[in-house]
């Protein structure tokens, strides 16, 4: 008797399912970035939907890793192989930065989980700047090669290949200044400390609100969708295309990107894919799009 259970045992537990991953102390979220920038805000908006519509059981912590443009975090989070306790929050950056400086990781170092979002990228300068529109921007510039200061989020990143992709396009020279951030890049460009930056929607918002800062061309396809008036009257509709402005430059996206460490198992890849993907189908990410966003991708679960 006692060998007959002993086998039925030994069947059940060959034929049972491996038990799916779901994590059961707190999820670091690494952002590649310093606080107040877009890749910051993008984390922390995914972590306060998964605690409020208690997506996961697990309490989320987040911790700023963005120095070295961003290395810093890729290489503390791929130090932890096979670890499905670190899901960091990044962009093309993963995979720009090995390709362009000596970094102490490779791109096969992380795991991609997700592109949640492409982030739209526009030219803007202070609020009391006599500037209100790019062809004007160029012309001063070209006036006087390398007297505009142009901040953007770290060095050798999205930020500097459009800075430099705008100088080749015009002709015009700019000094390009890096900064932690695209957070520290708008409060630069509010105090006037700066002429002007790329930065993103979400990264300049507050500053436009408050008349701080204004936009002179996005660099996309089309218009942005009729959205609530930001500042004066105006919303984020109201801003041209940098093309239709007169500046060659029809598109220019940036996505915005989660990974794990190398080594991790499926399961953990798939739960974090299936929560992220809940999250893309929350109204507080649906408003997000609309608004800070503004163009976020339909999520790539690959």
């Amino acid at each position: 008797m006692l060998k007959q259970i002993a086998l039925t045992l030994l069947a059940m537990t060959a034929v049972a399912p491996a038990m799916a991953f779901e994590p059961t102390k707190p999820v670091e979220f690494v952002v590649t970035s310093g606080p107040g920038g877009g890749t910051d805000n993008f984390a922390r908006t995914v972590q306060s939907i998964i605690a409020k519509h208690k997506l996961m059981e697990a309490p989320v912590v987040v911790t700023n890793k963005g120095g070295g443009s961003g290395a810093e975090g890729f290489v503390y989070a791929a130090g932890y192989k096979g670890d499905p306790y670190k899901l960091t929050f990044g962009t093309n950056n993963e995979y720009l930065l090995p390709s362009v400086a000596a970094v102490p990781y490779k791109p096969e170092d992380l795991t991609p989980v997700a592109a949640l979002a492409l982030d739209e990228f526009l030219v803007w300068v202070n609020g009391k700047s006599e500037v209100n529109d790019i062809k004007t921007f160029v012309t001063a510039a070209k006036a006087e090669p390398k007297a505009i200061q142009f901040g953007g989020s770290q060095s050798k990143d999205t930020d500097q290949i459009l800075v430099s992709t705008i100088a080749e396009t015009t002709g015009a020279e700019f000094r390009y200044i890096p900064f932690k951030s695209g957070g520290e890049a708008a409060v630069q460009l509010a105090g006037g400390h700066i002429d002007a930056n790329v930065n993103n929607p979400n990264e300049n918002r507050g500053q436009w609100q408050a008349g701080m800062v204004k936009p002179l061309c996005v660099f996309r396809p089309d218009r942005f969708p009729k959205s609530e008036p930001v500042h004066d009257g105006k919303g984020w509709s109201d801003i041209p295309t940098c093309a239709e402005a007169g500046l060659a430059i029809d598109s220019y996206r940036m996505p915005r990107t989660v990974w794990l460490p190398a080594g991790v198992g499926e399961d953990a890849v798939t739960f974090y894919r299936d929560v992220l993907k809940k999250v893309s189908e929350t109204p507080e990410w649906g408003r997000l799009c609309g608004q800070d966003f503004a163009n976020v991708a339909v999520p790539r679960w690959r």
